[in-house]
């Protein structure tokens, strides 16, 4: 069994969600000075690699502490988008569908996170349409998954996508890594969120375990 990390790593100066604010380490205890090493990281819950919950867009919707650990893990597919894409349509799922049935996530596999750290990953990514979304909702799956920077567009305030899916339970996955690495079928995702009160989203150290 091969273990892949589909993880950024989490540093300053980090790419983040225009808007948002940056990760800040600091370095309160020096080994030298204390005897040990202890950082103190301050970040936004949808720092890097993380999940959105239902809660993040949704009143009354789940946050991540409210789900069960088993929402996090399953049985995954991973779909091949062309990165110039504009839209991923219904059509574009459909020689998946099969597949989808019996898995927990699905991944879209677009390429772009190799423009990670460059301008051009915040703009022209590939977003599902809304017939897309709906058709995905109707699979009972745990989550969706993207090596893009939302499941929106760059220019959309109405976060139309997060919605549809948010509000069948599902979690979404964003800014994921090396999904070059995966199969279409036959591995599985563990993705689990940091375990705090309220959680409208958490970074995560999505991986792939692929058989």
């Amino acid at each position: 069994m091969k273990i892949i990390d589909l993880s950024h790593r989490i540093e300053p100066g980090m790419p983040v969600y225009p808007g948002t604010e940056g990760p800040v380490f600091e370095h309160p205890f020096d080994l030298a000075r204390d005897g040990f090493v202890e950082m103190k990281i301050s970040m936004m819950s949808h720092t890097g690699t993380h999940m959105d919950a239902p809660a993040h867009i949704l009143d009354r919707g789940k946050t991540l502490d409210r789900m069960p650990i088993s929402a996090f893990y399953g049985q995954g597919v991973c779909i091949d988008v062309k990165a110039e894409q504009k839209e991923i349509a219904a059509q574009d799922i459909t020689a998946y569908e099969d597949m989808i049935k019996t898995a927990d996530f699905v991944l879209f596999r677009t390429g772009l996170s190799r423009l990670w750290g460059t301008a051009g990953y915040f703009e022209g990514y590939p977003v599902l349409n809304p017939e897309a979304a709906h058709r995905l909702s109707e699979f009972g799956l745990k989550g969706v998954g993207f090596d893009t920077i939302s499941a929106d567009g760059p220019a959309d305030t109405s976060f139309l996508i997060h919605g549809i899916l948010l509000g069948k339970d599902m979690i979404i996955i964003e800014n994921l890594a090396n999904l070059d690495l995966l199969p279409r079928a036959g591995f599985s995702i563990a993705c689990f969120p940091l375990h705090f009160s309220g959680a409208d989203g958490s970074p995560v150290r999505a991986v792939a375990f692929v058989n």
